[in-house]
């Protein structure tokens, strides 16, 4: 063969083949990092809502990615067209995407056969050990793509910034492209259509290696380049490790200060990616020697400054507002550039800078690559089931700081001849050490929690929960620092316990009760008016599961110590688990964070169905500050799909759905409690104020449900957020269109004429209080009073209504008093609507005690520590409007 005339028609060629080569690296790294993203739904789909499975997939992308790596550069040098192996690589991982769809099914059969029954630790195994054997493979082909693109082109190591550089650039697109494609789409047919652009990838890569540059090329001895010594493998995959630590970290702490939605997870892994990007594609721009040295000091303390920055930047995030998604998430990425491009761009840039300064080719780069692949493996693992849990994560970036900086030194310094620059560990540390844990929440949330004090912190790999206590005494728990999930407040505590109160009743004889989700325990505790309950409950969060215990305790009447914990994921749970019940109860949620919105799909509502007795009820609820009414929608009609028997209801600001697994009992079992106690089933307010709170049956017609592989109210609820749909006011102006007539009402229920009058009551009062909080949020005070008054009259039992009129009376008493009417008989007046108002039973106990009726004034301290036991005694007797209690019953 004359490889003169090949070298001269290469030669002339080459701007054009190099540009094509660019182009064909940057399309697979756009599809490898979909398929990625992809390949992460599809475990949390059908293994569950478990950073287990998230870590495991990024571990079997990552170790397949590495050993692609080393083993595809022993093939690719060997071959005499690369180009071609590059094509048949990239068509294969495209082969395996057509085939996930079916693999997926028979995953999720498999594990439900094989997890049946066991603890959590032994499904975690098995789980393990099927992701690695479905998703190891392909990724192996990905890593071998990169040495065969390496070899095809003439100056493997001299162009390898810009392959690498151009591969995590199109991998930043590929990190974007589930948004677009997952809710038209849904996941079976997004990953069709990304591994349609892998065949076109690899049919353009085969077309190209005819091309004469490509084929028939000679290896020569001297392209076999100099051997890596085994330090810096070692080293380098230690970077790789630390890099992955630093990308888990941040995925972590920018999604507490900016919210874990799809959209904000996108952007923040996009930015990551793109940076390492923009690294590799200035590496040839940027001096050997001292950007060795440079890196790892720059890396390592822009690092540990992002820490300091995190309560600034969460601190920020809660004052800001946009007029648009794409607004926020544009301001979003780029204040995320700024933070994290110093560390990113040094990462992109290291590989081929430290390849040129070993003197290698491609193929050296490539041995390298998959030593740092390696090393993020591990470092996945590691950042996940070890540093995580057991020092946090400002603490594991710290860690990943110290380890970039001593390793990347050892790649370019020498101890004994530069002993000065490893100096630099010790202002690291000294600036490092104020920030190894995580700011108060007061500092991240100042608008809304500046008066707070952290009570309790856990981290797992699953979430952050932290125990506050707020100004007034009272507890809340947050998940993940920007959701409230519970507060002890006592209006908030009888919102809560009602959640469990409903399903109870709505059963004729409950003997055993599942809740999915336990928080605070204090929905459960509103079960324990029935002695004989068999309870159970489903919590991922072993946070809330501790501070339930811990810190609740006296708001939840220690119900935990009764009932039986099952630490899990509730889809992995109702999956494996044989166990049937009377009740199944689920928990309210933020259906707009990652995985969450998962709960209200059709297999979700399935999986409940099926584990219900055959008059069992499930009560699903929804707080509808959370929802659009198309979104809201969604979720109705996709209840309706699962549960054609059904009944809706309204407490307050929250929706319950009742699905009946076959006919329902009636309402003689709901009346028949008609006892004023609080620790009674109804909590004191009788059958017929819960029958009131009828909203009829779900008709919305037919249209898109939600569907776990084809999501959609995930990437819809983040978009309403800021369209203005996200509007309390008007789900509930559609909610009453929606409510039958009282006649309709009467007749479905089966209320017979001799009580049509107690129900017609209860009936009206419910309207009248949606129609009151109508008003109140449109600034109509007047009216607002009016009609809960008149709701008060209509049903004085209903407790919701009787608090409602005595906040509004409360926070009027200032004027009262101020019209000559006595504090002590305008108190009065208001335990006369609602004897167990707090305020006014602190405030008569003050005034008790200042009268020197100690008796009278222990009596009533001893009522307000009932309905408020966490709460303080302290501050102004009377007073303004009390914003806290009306903020948590929406915002839980």
């Amino acid at each position: 063969m004359n490889t003169s005339v090949i070298t001269t028609e290469a030669s002339i060629a080459r701007p054009s083949v190099n540009g094509r080569l660019l182009a064909l690296y940057t399309g697979s790294g756009l599809t490898g990092l979909a398929y990625e993203v992809l390949w992460v739904r599809m475990v949390g789909t059908q293994f569950g809502i478990s950073i287990f499975g998230v870590v495991i997939t990024v571990t079997a992308f990552m170790l397949g990615l590495g050993m692609g790596s080393l083993a595809g550069r022993r093939v690719a040098r060997r071959v005499s067209n690369p180009l071609l192996m590059f094509a048949l690589l990239e068509g294969g991982v495209a082969l395996c995407a057509f085939g996930f769809p079916a693999l997926a099914d028979w995953g999720a059969d498999a594990l439900a056969r094989w997890g049946a029954g066991l603890p959590l630790s032994q499904w975690y195994s098995i789980q393990a050990s099927v992701l690695l054997m479905i998703l190891v493979v392909p990724a192996m082909a990905m890593g071998a793509a990169f040495p065969a693109i390496l070899e095809s082109a003439e100056d493997g190591a001299g162009r390898l910034g810009d392959y690498y550089g151009a591969n995590a650039i199109g991998a930043a697109i590929g990190a974007l492209m589930p948004l677009i494609l997952l809710p038209v789409f849904g996941w079976a047919l997004a990953v069709k259509m990304i591994a349609t652009l892998g065949v076109i990838i690899a049919i353009l890569a085969a077309l190209h290696s005819r091309h004469p540059s490509h084929r028939g090329r000679v290896v020569l001895p001297e392209r076999t380049g100099l051997p890596i010594p085994n330090t810096v493998l070692i080293a380098y995959g230690g970077i790789g490790c630390s890099a992955i630590l630093l990308e888990v970290a941040w995925t972590r702490l920018f999604g507490l200060a900016m919210l874990r939605t799809e959209y904000v997870m996108a952007i923040i892994l996009a930015v990551y990616v793109a940076g390492i990007g923009l690294g590799g594609l200035v590496s040839r721009r940027l001096p050997v020697a001292g950007s060795l040295r440079a890196f790892p000091l720059v890396a390592a303390f822009a690092m540990i400054l992002g820490l300091w920055a995190l309560p600034h930047l969460s601190a920020w995030v809660e004052r800001s507002s946009f007029s648009s998604l794409g607004d926020a998430l544009v301001v979003q990425a780029v204040l995320l550039a700024l933070l994290t491009l110093p560390v990113t761009v040094a990462f992109g840039a290291w590989l081929p800078i430290l390849t040129r300064s070993l003197g290698g080719d491609g193929h050296s780069g490539a041995g390298l690559y998959g030593a740092n692949a390696l090393g993020s493996a591990l470092g996945a693992l590691l950042g996940g089931f070890l540093l995580v849990p057991m020092v946090g994560t400002p603490a594991t970036i710290i860690i990943a700081a110290l380890f970039v900086l001593v390793l990347g030194l050892s790649l370019s310094i020498n101890f004994a001849s530069g002993w000065r620059w490893w100096t630099a560990i010790v202002p690291l540390l000294l600036i490092a050490w104020p920030v190894r844990q995580y700011p108060s929440v007061a500092e991240m949330l100042p608008e809304l929690n500046k008066d707070s004090t952290d009570l309790y912190r856990f981290e797992d790999a699953v979430s952050l929960t932290h125990v506050i206590r707020r100004g007034d005494g009272n507890r809340v728990l947050l998940s993940d620092l920007q959701r409230m999930d519970a507060a002890t407040d006592p209006s908030s505590v009888m919102v809560q316990r009602n959640q469990a109160r409903l399903p109870l009743l709505l059963h004729r004889d409950p003997h055993s009760v599942l809740f999915l989700g336990l928080g605070t325990a204090i929905t459960a505790s509103g079960s324990l008016a029935y002695p004989n309950l068999e309870r159970e409950a489903v919590e991922l969060s072993q946070g809330a599961i501790d501070a339930a215990q811990a810190w609740f305790e006296p708001v939840n009447g220690g119900v935990v110590s009764g009932m039986r914990v099952h630490h899990d994921d509730s889809r992995r749970f109702l999956l494996t688990t044989t166990n049937r019940y009377d009740v199944i109860i689920g928990d309210l949620f933020h259906p707009d964070l990652v995985g969450r919105s998962a709960l209200l799909s059709v297999q979700q509502f399935n999986r409940a169905r099926t584990h219900l007795n055959d008059d069992g009820v499930f009560v699903q609820w929804l707080a509808m500050n959370q929802f659009s009414v198309d979104t809201l929608k969604v979720v109705l009609r996709t209840f309706a799909q699962v549960f054609p028997r059904n009944m809706l209801f309204v407490d307050g600001f929250r929706l319950g759905m009742a699905g009946f697994k076959n006919e329902w009992g009636g309402i003689e079992h709901v009346i028949r409690d008609t006892g004023a106690a609080t620790d009674g089933p109804t909590g004191g307010e009788g059958g017929w104020t819960w029958l009131g709170r009828y909203w009829g049956r779900i008709h919305v017609g037919a249209g898109r449900v939600q569907d776990e592989w084809r999501p959609s109210i995930e990437f819809s609820l983040p978009r309403a957020r800021f369209s203005g749909d996200l509007d309390l006011l008007k789900v509930m102006f559609w909610l009453e269109g929606q409510r039958p007539s009282l006649a309709f009402a009467s007749g479905d229920l089966g209320v017979s004429p001799a009580d049509k009058d107690a129900f017609e009551r209860a009936y009206a009062a419910t309207a009248l209080a949606m129609r009151s909080s109508e008003e109140a949020m449109q600034g109509h005070d007047e009216a607002s009073i009016r009609l809960i008054r008149f709701a008060n009259k209509a049903n004085p039992a209903d407790h919701e209504v009787a608090w409602g009129l005595a906040d509004q009376m409360y926070s009027t008493l200032t004027e009262a008093v101020r019209h000559g009417i006595a504090r002590k008989t305008a108190l009065a007046q208001i335990l006369e609507v609602f004897p167990d108002h707090p305020e006014s039973l602190r405030d008569m106990a003050s005034i008790a005690e200042s009268e020197g009726l100690s008796e009278r004034a222990a009596r009533l301290l001893a009522r307000y520590r009932a309905m408020d036991p966490l709460g303080s005694t302290a501050g102004k007797l009377g007073g303004g409007v009390n914003t806290t209690l009306s903020h948590d019953r929406l915002t839980q």
